[in-house]
């Protein structure tokens, strides 16, 4: 994949000046997003649906230089939850296998919840970390102001969902507005998606660059699909962070099966390794 330095240098990312130096090498965070909101036992043996199953995969992770856990909980049935119990559970669990990993809740809808109940969950849980998808706030703009405004107060620190280009433009406009507050530049473009399957390729980072190259974004990165590490390794060379595992991809680069999230995390990080970029832990 070839990327514009200049559009790169532009995105005002706070790693800018060292690829301008250095632009063959960058320093990254990898955050791992275990079990997402859709797949199943029956997808993957591997996938982590309970407490205890996160919690093995956090310390595993962790012990490998992963810095986040992204959480997703389940229901009895194994269906996407935002019940903050269930949270909790998991959250305390997570914890106290890899004390210090930082976790982010989501409050992703999943086609289940309405912008009242992510904001439900948000009000009973005021984690530290969450995601919120810009676009699914944007279905009703009331409660979007009323979530951020809860986060602001709580100290949350909010990483938005950009599904594509025109939700960094959504985010711009609340920005301008005042419906999100300024300081949290925390994002994450998603390339590709679930349902329907797109998989990813990493020309497909190059819109998000230029419409988010004035907005001094703290961005990551995840991509469906089994070009999910090279779409990584470009979003490392553009400037950016990582986030990977089984919610996104559970294949390997040629097409073979994952052993678990484990294995995904080792092998961006001996690619990024073998491409000259450092992993900063923590």
């Amino acid at each position: 994949m070839k990327l514009d330095l200049e559009i790169i240098c532009a995105t005002g990312h706070r790693r800018a000046a060292k690829q301008v130096m250095r632009p063959d090498v960058a320093e990254y965070q990898v955050m791992v997003a275990p079990n997402g909101a859709r797949r199943q036992k029956s997808d993957h043996p591997a996938l982590p649906m309970t407490a205890p199953e996160l919690a093995q995969v956090a310390r595993a992770c962790q012990q490998l230089g992963v810095s986040g856990f992204h959480l997703h909980v389940r229901d009895g049935s194994g269906r996407h939850s935002l019940d903050a119990g269930r949270y909790r559970e998991a959250m305390s669990a997570v914890a106290e296998a890899a004390p210090g990993l930082a976790i982010q809740i989501t409050t992703e809808s999943a086609g289940i919840y309405t912008p009242q109940e992510q904001l439900s969950c948000l009000a009973e849980l005021r984690p530290t970390a969450a995601s919120v998808s810009v676009r699914e706030m944007a279905q009703d703009p009331q409660e979007a102001a009323r979530a951020y405004a809860l986060c602001d107060e709580a100290g949350t620190q909010v990483q938005h969902i950009l599904y594509s280009p025109k939700c960094i433009a959504q985010l711009q406009a609340w920005y301008d507005s005042g419906l999100v507050p300024t300081q949290m530049r925390d994002a994450i473009f998603v390339l590709g998606k679930y349902v329907p399957p797109v998989a990813a390729a990493p020309d497909d980072l190059l819109p998000f660059l230029k419409v988010a190259e004035s907005m001094q974004l703290n961005w990551s990165l995840c991509a469906f699909g089994r070009q999910e590490q090279a779409c990584l390794l470009a979003a490392i060379q553009a400037g950016g962070n990582t986030r990977i595992g089984f919610e996104n991809n559970i294949e390997t680069p040629q097409g073979d099966l994952l052993a678990d999230n484990a294995a995904s995390v080792a092998g961006l990080i001996k690619a990024a390794s073998v491409a000259g970029h450092e992993l900063r832990k923590g």
